[in-house]
């Protein structure tokens, strides 16, 4: 039964119509013209220990180690929290961390120092980051219902990081071919420098990836969840609920500039995934201890 929602996405008909509050993430990713201040976090805000221009232009143009994909990383979430800062709830960002830390233990990259947050927006969307830094918006948050959807939203952003796509995007973005030459060039600030060649992490976040990758995310998220024992439908569902909403609602507007329509993703999804989660236990969807938004 679960796996019909895939067939559901033509014949939605149930619309959202409600604005985003007072602050537009979107525009604030968009208008992006200097380096924004950090936010203090326990669990998502990274020490600043960036490595010199010099250092991380050659490992951007050749093969690029943890430790910078992890610099980078930090730089990249350092520029999102300045433009959106995390929700003021230590429980929440706990519980968010201990679910997500499980997840990613199931992705093959114990190297990475995995971080999660999520961001005070109403926006509905999610980030990822090289190195392990995911950020899920309050306004997508708020309309998940137990921690296996949890799950399977936090799945798709791990596996982007797995597969190194915005750390990929980031090697073959044109801001990357004109800056270059700033390695050549003495600086004395290593933290400026680093800002300057890798561009402002929020703007390549609001760039965002093509579809196929986005499809690939999807393919390996709900794979993720289904490891750590949640129901593999987690995912399925949240992108259900999110093709309810109209695709001009100002909450999804950064999301469909970066990413497929729910209904897209959910079509592909349904092909790839087939009935080859028919045989498998049942998988945990925790409602009770999902830890819900006051």
């Amino acid at each position: 039964m679960k796996r019909q929602i895939l067939l559901l996405t033509l014949a939605l008909g149930v619309y959202s119509s409600a604005s985003s509050g007072a602050f537009d993430f979107g525009k604030a990713l968009e208008a992006m013209g200097q380096v924004p201040q950090k936010q203090k976090s326990d669990e998502a805000q990274p020490p600043a220990d960036s490595p010199s221009v010099q250092q991380l232009g050659l490992s951007l143009f050749g093969k690029t180690s943890t430790a910078d994909e992890i610099r980078i990383g930090r730089q990249v979430s350092g520029d999102l929290l300045g433009a959106a800062p995390l929700v003021k709830d230590d429980a929440l960002q706990r519980y968010v961390n201990s679910v997500g830390r499980w997840v990613a233990m199931q992705s093959g990259r114990p190297d990475l120092p995995w971080h999660f947050g999520v961001i005070d927006s109403e926006d509905i969307n999610a980030f990822a980051a090289p190195g392990g830094f995911i950020f899920v918006t309050k306004g997508l948050y708020k309309r998940l219902n137990n921690e296996a959807e949890l799950a399977g939203v936090l799945g798709h952003e791990i596996a982007h990081v797995t597969k190194k796509h915005h750390l990929n995007l980031l090697k073959k973005s044109q801001l990357i071919g004109a800056l270059a030459q700033t390695a050549k060039k003495e600086v004395k600030s290593g933290d400026a420098a680093v800002q300057n060649l890798i561009g402002n992490g929020a703007e390549m976040m609001a760039r965002g990836l093509d579809k196929e990758a986005e499809f690939e995310a999807d393919r390996i998220g709900v794979v993720f969840a289904a490891r750590a024992g949640y129901d593999a439908w987690g995912l399925p569902t949240v992108l259900q609920d999110m093709a309810t909403i109209h695709t001009k609602d100002d909450r999804l507007a950064l999301l469909y500039k970066t990413h497929p329509t729910a209904a897209d993703r959910l079509t592909r999804l349904g092909e790839a995934v087939g009935d080859r989660f028919d045989s498998l236990p049942a998988g945990k969807e925790f409602p009770d201890r999902f830890h819900r938004i006051k």
